[in-house]
């Protein structure tokens, strides 16, 4: 194509590597939350510029936590109904990524509000056999064995975020990590953790656990016990905004909520690296500001925080900097 005044119109597949390069690297910037759907759209372009996206340094994070669901929720499993316009859109944007990538993503992040289909999660499981953390979707869609079979894709996986959680499929991702990721040592849990049993899972099969956080989660006193005695190696517990019990709760029972943490907790945290909690303590050892709107705002949603409900990304939030997103 060529202008009045005689310069020609360069084509888009004619821009020099170099020009590419900086134009893609923008797009690995962490504060551009929409960079992997920008880097599906350039691939299309032209086979140039789709080439240099294929380059591993363009994929070491694929990050997928601006994306959303148009959806409403149902009655039966599994409990939501998803637009198809959404899925379709998750589905090429993934897709596309994952082709890109060639394997080499190895850090993967979903928004917690993303219910992607089981066909889709084992997928992309057996797309980034070099994954070394992972921050998953919904439970909703995602059945038992896909989560084996996913798991057992990631030989490499060091760290886990994980939203509100069933205790069978809890069970079951507890005992499929610790038979295929032996490097595992971050966990993130934003539900409820309330029960002896839970804390006594996580020790049978986490016990190389370095870092835990269960912010903005229900937990007992009993399961905390468990959790400080039970895992040797563990450096980092993360317990604000939590809804400590002082006791199992149970169902149509009243909360006894701790204000305080007593003496033989503070005794047994002592040892940690870093003990993060908004709670009282007996001792000049941390104590943080009475009034906190986190820890209100978990007890009015009864230790299951409905992220919804609140400011955009605040789930992503982590006192701990290696699980902040």
């Amino acid at each position: 194509m060529e202008w009045e005044d005689g310069k020609t119109l360069g084509r888009w597949e004619d821009l020099s590597t170099d020009i590419l390069w900086k134009i893609f690297e923008s797009f690995n910037d962490v504060s551009d939350l929409s960079s992997a759907v920008e880097k599906v759209h350039c691939s299309a372009v032209c086979s140039a510029w789709r080439s240099v996206l294929c380059d591993p340094h363009h994929w070491h994070t694929l990050d997928l936590s601006m994306i959303k669901h148009n959806f409403i929720k149902t009655k039966d499993k599994p409990y939501v109904y998803v637009c198809s316009h959404s899925d379709l859109t998750l589905s090429r944007v993934l897709k596309v990524s994952l082709s890109l990538s060639h394997q080499n993503i190895t850090t993967l992040i979903f928004n917690l509000q993303l219910y992607v289909p089981d066909d889709l999660f084992t997928y992309t499981a057996e797309r980034c056999p070099k994954l070394r953390r992972l921050v998953m979707p919904s439970w909703n869609k995602i059945k038992i064995d896909g989560i084996s079979k996913a798991i057992g894709c990631w030989k490499h996986l060091e760290s886990l975020t994980i939203g509100n959680i069933e205790k069978y499929q809890y069970l079951t991702l507890l005992q499929v990590i610790d038979y295929n990721c032996k490097n595992f040592k971050e966990l993130k849990l934003m539900g409820t953790c309330d029960t002896y049993s839970f804390a006594s899972a996580m020790v049978r099969y986490l016990p190389k656990l370095e870092v835990l956080s269960l912010r903005c989660s229900m937990l007992s006193k009993d399961a905390l016990m468990v959790i400080l005695e039970g895992l040797p190696n563990l450096e980092v517990l993360n317990i604000s905004h939590c809804v400590v019990l002082d006791e199992t709760h149970q169902p149509h029972q009243p909360f006894r909520i701790v204000e305080e943490l007593d003496a033989s907790i503070v005794d047994k945290a002592s040892r940690l690296k870093r003990f993060i909690t908004c709670m009282r303590m007996p001792t000049a050892m941390h104590v943080q500001e009475e009034s906190c709107s986190m820890c209100q705002r978990t007890r009015n949603d009864e230790g299951i925080i409905r992220w919804h409900r609140y400011e955009e990304g605040m789930w992503k939030a982590d006192e701990v900097a290696s699980l902040a997103l």
